[in-house]
This record gives C-alpha cells, sequence and structure tokens, in this order.
C-alpha cells in the first residue's frame, strides 16, 4: 500500500485506486522433482482460472524464492534472460492424437499433466533410475546451494518466458504476460508517484495478491491487511478516538476498482454483449458499473451518483473513457476486489484496460487504452469532487 496524504482530515475519507499483481500461472508442488522416462520433470499446480492446452509447447521460465530451515532467502529466476535456458511442457504429437482429439479444449491437456521438463542429462558415473534427477539436484546445489528438502519451504511459479512485446505492424499494442491485472497496477502507482502536489484527500494504491483465486488468504482483500494498514495510518498521523475515525474514513472514501475488462474480438463476435454494451480496442478505460455472473451474483455495483461523479472527472481531464461490461448476460462472468471494499460502505467502481485473450499466457492491450488508464487514475487522485 502507498499513501499520499491529503489536506483534509482523514476522517473525510480516502481517494482509492486497487487492483491486484497476481497473474494465472503454474505452481510447483511441495515435492515438486521427479524422473520419469529418463527426464526430469517439475509436478506443477496450476493457480487462477487458465485455459491448461494454452500452455503446452510454449518456452517457460522459472521464478520464485527457496526459504532454508535457518532463515536465508534464495531467489530464483530462470528463463528471463537471453542467454539463459527455458523449460516447457510437452503435448501430444497429431500422430498418434486419435484419443486426445475426442476430447473437450477443457479436457485435453489435464491438470496433472501440467509437468514441466527440466532436464534430461543424467549424473557422471550414476548408473540408477533417477541418474537425471540426481543430476538436477547437483545442480541446485552447486548454484543456489538447495536440496531436495528445501522445495517444501519455497514459492516457485512457472510463467511464459519473455518480455512484453510491441505488437502489430504500425505497433499500436501491447502483447504480455500479466497484464491482468498488472496494467492496471502499475499505471495506478505510477498515477500516484506522479502528483505534482498533495492531493485534496488523502491518495491510495493498494496492491494486493490472490485476486485469481477469489481473494483469500492474509494478502488478499478478503483479509484484514487494508482495514489494519488503514488503522496504522490514522495512528501515525496521531487521530484521537481512532476505532470511530477508522469506520469514517472507510466509509467516507471512495474507490476505482483497478482491473481489466474484456474488449470486444471479432473472432468471437458470439459471446460481445450486444447493443453497444461491451467495450472497444481504442477507446479508452473502461469503466463497468457492475461485474459479476449470472444476474449480478457476487457483484459490487456502483451508484449513478458515482458514476456521475468519475464521468465529470475524466471528461474534465480529458481521459478517453467508455462503459462496457464483460460479455453477454448468461454467457459467463467474473470478479474483482470491488466488493470486498464495497462492504465498508464506500463508493467503489470497476474501471480499467481492455484486454484480447485474458488469461491467456500472453494478453493483448491497447497503448492508447493502458495511457488513459494512468491519466484517468491519476485524475481520479487529483480531484475535489
Amino acid at each position: 500500500m502507498v499513501v499520499h496524504v491529503g489536506r483534509r482530515p482523514l476522517a473525510d475519507g480516502l481517494h482509492i485506486v486497487g487492483g491486484h499483481i497476481d497473474a494465472p500461472r503454474l505452481d510447483a508442488k511441495p515435492v515438486p522433482l521427479y524422473e520419469d522416462g529418463e527426464m526430469a520433470w517439475l509436478d506443477m499446480h496450476y493457480y487462477g482460472g487458465i485455459k491448461k492446452y494454452q500452455w503446452v509447447t510454449l518456452p517457460l521460465a522459472l521464478h520464485g524464492v527457496v526459504v532454508k530451515p535457518d532463515g536465508t532467502t534464495v531467489r530464483v529466476v530462470v528463463g528471463e534472460d537471453d542467454s539463459d535456458p527455458v523449460l516447457v511442457i510437452t503435448d501430444l504429437l497429431p500422430h498418434l492424437g486419435k484419443d486426445q482429439a475426442k476430447k473437450t479444449l477443457d479436457e485435453g491437456i489435464a491438470g496433472e499433466g501440467l509437468n514441466v521438463l527440466v532436464g534430461s542429462l543424467p549424473a557422471a558415473g550414476k548408473d540408477s533410475k533417477e541418474a537425471v534427477k540426481t543430476n538436477l539436484l547437483r545442480l541446485l546445489k552447486d548454484t543456489y546451494g538447495i536440496t531436495e528438502q528445501d522445495f517444501v519451504s519455497a514459492d516457485l511459479e512457472v510463467v511464459p518466458a519473455g518480455r512484453a512485446r510491441e505488437l502489430g505492424l504500425d505497433r499500436s499494442l501491447l502483447l504480455g504476460y500479466g497484464h491482468d491485472d498488472r496494467i492496471c497496477a502499475y499505471a495506478a502507482l505510477r498515477a500516484l508517484l506522479d502528483l505534482k502536489r498533495t492531493p485534496e484527500y488523502t491518495s491510495v494504491v493498494v496492491l494486493c495478491d490472490k485476486e485469481e483465486i477469489g481473494s483469500v488468504g492474509a494478502t488478499g482483500m478478503e483479509s484484514a491487511f487494508f482495514e489494519n494498514s488503514v488503522a496504522e495510518l490514522l495512528a501515525r498521523c496521531g487521530e484521537e478516538h481512532p476505532e470511530l475515525v477508522l469506520r469514517r474514513c472507510l466509509e467516507r472514501s471512495r474507490m476505482l476498482s483497478a482491473d481489466v475488462n474484456a474488449v470486444h474480438d471479432p473472432n468471437y463476435g458470439e459471446v460481445s454483449a450486444p447493443n453497444g454494451n461491451m467495450a472497444q480496442i481504442n477507446r479508452g478505460i473502461v469503466l463497468s458499473k457492475y461485474t459479476g455472473a449470472r444476474g449480478k451474483s457476487h457483484s459490487s455495483e456502483a451508484s449513478a451518483e458515482f458514476m456521475a461523479l468519475i464521468r465529470r472527472v475524466f471528461d474534465g481531464a480529458g481521459v478517453l473513457w467508455q462503459p462496457g461490461e464483460l460479455g453477454k448476460v448468461d454467457q459467463g462472468g467474473g470478479g474483482t476486489i470491488a466488493m470486498f471494499l464495497a462492504r465498508y460502505g464506500m463508493d467503489v467502481l470497476d474501471c480499467g484496460t481492455g484486454l484480447l485473450s485474458m488469461h491467456a499466457p500472453w494478453e493483448v492491450a491497447s497503448k492508447l487504452d493502458a495511457y488513459m488508464t494512468y491519466k484517468g487514475y491519476k485524475a481520479f487522485l487529483e480531484c475535489q469532487p
């Protein structure tokens, strides 16, 4: 959480832009390394809502930390430097894919089939069924000083390897992993850091974890960390009657839930919301009055008054914006952290960049929309409603 204390008392409320920085990925299991077919593999557990078939045969990178019993933390990054090796999940050749081809897209690659190939070289002089695994453990020991037992106290993630790239012959788009939601998270942080003067209301950017799996856990928005952080802020600012001021502060706050939305994809136009209710690429930041599924289940719906306020702020700052739903009613749905902040009684609006290929290993965003997201967040943090 990053804070720029404003001129007004904290009891008057905060202006909050909140997003998440977790993204769909593959997490190593507690006992991940094994050997099969004279090859070494990592056994993975996918995180978030992925289409499993999209992850096979891609160059993959390994990121994470390993914490030893003595408290030493070892950082691991393999696959991002041009000189690094990469990892991969293999796929079945089409020549033998008769049975696989009969399965649905969801069934074609099983969750237990997302095993990452990490090596095939046996240990020198090692004549056993786990010679390749032994060699990998030696390499890990020599490079990072970690043992097989250290995996149990590690957070290791496999993600697509490579940097974000400009997309299109005209370079108008951005292709990258984790646009959901890091494109909004970065825009929010950059907007707060770029404030030129003290804002009227205290400006807060909160970037949380675990949104992709329901905002659960100690670092998700369902936890008390945000409320506790605001309480600490009140204490450091010398507020009296901190419990009452905390309640007033939260209830009087305004928030933009900084999360991405979908834009119309002509390749899959049958799922787009009809009659102008689907966001379009290159038309600016997307305002989503509500999210949820079916009958607005698990949704936080912004009031008409707050929608009008944001319209006025954005129009006054020259922010290009558009309304948008996720897609057709009953076709599916999704949620954000908005409902977890709305429970304090504050005004909340979902507001972020529109994407193509959301939750794919590589997602697509417009440069214009990304800039308007930054510009919109900055205008909100600076505004004096």
